[in-house]
């Protein structure tokens, strides 16, 4: 079956600048270097890139991939204030592919290994009940409630002060990676259904650059690891 991988990019970061093309890691092309080269691994139909970044766009352009598309997204889609409904809209129009995985240069130790698994269990689950997919890092710790004095996820209610693994678990969405039909990003405009399947993935691996703390640390993770 048919996959894309879709692969937004927007220029004129505020909190992290030019976080899409700094050098990361000994990495001249940045973020979009590392995100590429990862996704060059997969067994997808296309990758597209979107963006309005032209820093983006030459380092693409210069670049030997063959399953690269690129896209020069409309500025009207690659605002701050843009709708994620309307760029959600607007994906089904450049690919033909039957399914869609979304996800983002900001998600540096997200590697192919575990696109692959997240692709695996997409397709699995779709026998089984669901109808997407999302990434999400489990939570189980405390969260005051400031309004009725309590901690929020206490389910045993015996203990003021339950033990960690007795709380009620969460799941932080971590927005590095959203599977699902194309017939959902028409019809619900959403990256996921009403079933989605909740793949889990680790904090380190889940890190999302979206502060410059974030950046120092993602790249100090990523060289422990991978350089």
């Amino acid at each position: 079956m048919s996959i894309a991988v879709f692969l937004p990019v927007r220029k004129g970061s505020q909190r992290v600048i030019n976080k899409n093309n700094r050098p990361f890691a000994n990495k001249e092309g940045g973020l979009l270097e590392v995100k590429l080269e990862q996704l060059s691994k997969l067994k997808v139909s296309e990758i597209i890139l979107s963006t309005n970044d032209e820093k983006s766009l030459e380092y693409a352009q210069k670049i030997s991939l063959p399953k690269l598309k690129i896209d020069v997204r409309p500025d009207s889609l690659a605002m701050s204030n843009t709708k994620l409904e309307d760029l959600i809209s607007y994906v089904p129009t450049i690919t033909d592919c039957e399914h869609i995985l979304w996800t983002h240069v900001t998600s540096p130790l997200v590697t192919n290994k575990i696109y692959e698994k997240a692709i695996d269990a997409y397709f699995e689950n779709l026998e089984n009940g669901y109808d997407s997919l999302m990434s999400v890092t489990p939570f189980q710790n405390f969260l005051w409630n400031k309004e009725i004095g309590e901690v929020e996820n206490n389910i045993t209610r015996e203990l003021r002060w339950p033990r960690t693994q007795d709380l009620k678990k969460l799941y932080e969405i971590n927005s590095a990676i959203f599977c699902a039909n194309r017939r959902i990003f028409t019809g619900k405009k959403d990256r996921i259904g009403g079933s989605p399947f909740l793949f889990e993935i680790s904090k380190i691996d889940a890190l999302d650059v979206d502060w410059e703390d974030d950046f120092l640390i993602a790249e100090a993770v990523y060289q422990k690891l991978y350089v």
